[in-house]
């Protein structure tokens, strides 16, 4: 891999591969400098439970073992993560610090960039869907979710070079938005540029609202109009949806009844359709429901963080996904954590749809905040993604022909945002 290379991130890992050199070098090294501190209590909990499980500890020694040497450090500088104790100390070392900003690329996910190699190995697949791993690390997010709602994550909303504030994190933050300036876009506490705009935490800022205004619902009185939930890109449109799939293997086939975790309502939604997209970290990071309607169920499911397909790790002849699970946004689908919420449309057309908010990597904070019995109307809020954005899906039954308008494109990853509560398709 070239020194300047670039690749195909999404947004949320570096799009400069030599950005990212230099920030993983630095974080090894500043913590081997801390090498003597004591753990934080989530990072020694999980330190205990790969030292007294036989199992996992062959396992976390296995996967950096399996990591090929080319992708370790290397004449051109290439840092890698040697062993699970770095591992640990590196993962302390961010706890109580908050992702800064960049001109080269966004470390959105700082914990995934930590992970991202020994995810990619076949002991990395096994380790990272076993549920006490999964409990550990949630823990672990848990933790660093509290210090980036807290007053000490605001050091990075500042105007220097690295701050949020600066007019290059305005200006992408503005470009993203398609607008001109931020404060007409984004709801602020305050009008206090050199005070944070009165933010009073990283989480405040990063799950900031729009401005009245700004993002209306379209055809808000129709009811065949289907309305955008997230401001997100278009990743995928899959139809005949069947009930059980072997979701890991190379095409990343849905598989309801994994998606919905078995819910008594899967076979409600075999043979329909599925829309998929995804965010950015630049975006707005909050769901809006796609159609007026009851909520009929909501709840969260917990499931894996830092899980990839083998096909898109080491096992890919093309090499790994240098931003996993950037390449394995339906897979993740059925086995990240995610939050579902059943919608029966106001319209017959449409009768019962589904909402899945999946979180990525450190976006697992899939916070609902509707209530099972309410009412909402297209464009009402249904929930945030807590740090940044991830990926979304929406569900419809057999029999709902659904129309998509894609505004003009083809959905990949390659695909560019739709605003939210902009109009994705008509039902027929």
């Amino acid at each position: 891999m070239k020194q300047n290379e670039k690749f195909n991130v999404g947004q949320w890992l570096p799009s400069d591969q030599e950005f990212y050199n230099k920030w993983m070098k630095k974080v090894l090294k500043e913590a081997e400098e801390e090498e003597n501190q004591e753990l934080l209590p989530p990072i020694q909990d999980f330190k205990d439970l790969i030292e007294n499980d036989h199992t996992l500890w062959n396992l976390f020694h296995m996967m950096f073992d399996e990591v090929p040497l080319k992708y370790k450090d290397t004449p051109m500088g290439t840092p890698a993560i040697h062993d699970y104790r770095q591992m640990l100390r590196t993962l302390n070392r961010i706890m109580h610090r908050a992702p800064e900003f960049n001109t080269t690329g966004l470390v959105g996910f700082p914990i995934n960039a930590i992970l991202d190699w020994p995810m990619a190995t076949k002991a990395g697949y096994v380790a990272f869907m076993d549920p006490r791993v999964n409990e550990k690390l949630r823990a672990i997010l848990d933790y660093w979710g509290k210090f980036l709602q807290g007053p000490d994550s605001t050091y990075v909303l500042n105007r220097s070079k690295n701050g949020w504030l600066s007019d290059e994190a305005l200006k992408s933050m503005e470009g993203a938005a398609y607008g001109d300036d931020f404060r007409t876009i984004f709801k602020t506490p305050n009008d206090d540029i050199n005070n944070n705009y009165g933010f009073k935490s990283w989480d405040e800022f990063f799950t900031r609202t729009f401005n009245p205004g700004i993002r209306p619902v379209a055809n808000p009185d129709d009811p065949d109009s289907i309305a955008n939930a997230c401001e997100s890109a278009p990743y995928r449109v899959a139809r005949n949806l069947p009930k059980k799939a072997k979701f890991w293997i190379k095409g990343q086939p849905y598989s309801l009844v994994d998606l919905l975790h078995n819910d008594p309502l899967t076979d409600e939604f075999v043979g329909g359709t599925l829309y998929q997209a995804f965010l950015s970290a630049l975006s707005y990071h909050r769901w809006n429901s796609p159609v007026s309607g009851k909520i009929v169920k909501a709840y969260n499911l917990y499931g894996s963080y830092y899980s990839e397909t083998l096909n898109q790790g080491f096992a890919n002849p093309d090499g790994p996904d240098p931003a996993a699970p950037n390449d394995s946004q339906a897979y993740i689908t059925q086995t990240a954590s995610r939050a579902v919420i059943f919608i029966q449309a106001d319209n017959p057309k449409i009768g019962l749809m589904a909402f899945v908010a999946v979180g990525m990597a450190e976006v697992s904070g899939n916070e609902i905040t509707v209530k099972v019995g309410q009412h909402v109307n297209k464009g009402d809020q249904l929930g945030i993604f807590h740090f940044g954005g991830s990926t979304h899906v929406l569900l419809f039954r057999p029999g709902v022909d659904v129309d998509f308008n894609l505004h003009g494109q083809e959905p990949s990853l390659g695909s560019s945002n739709i605003k939210v509560r902009d109009e994705i398709g008509r039902v027929k």
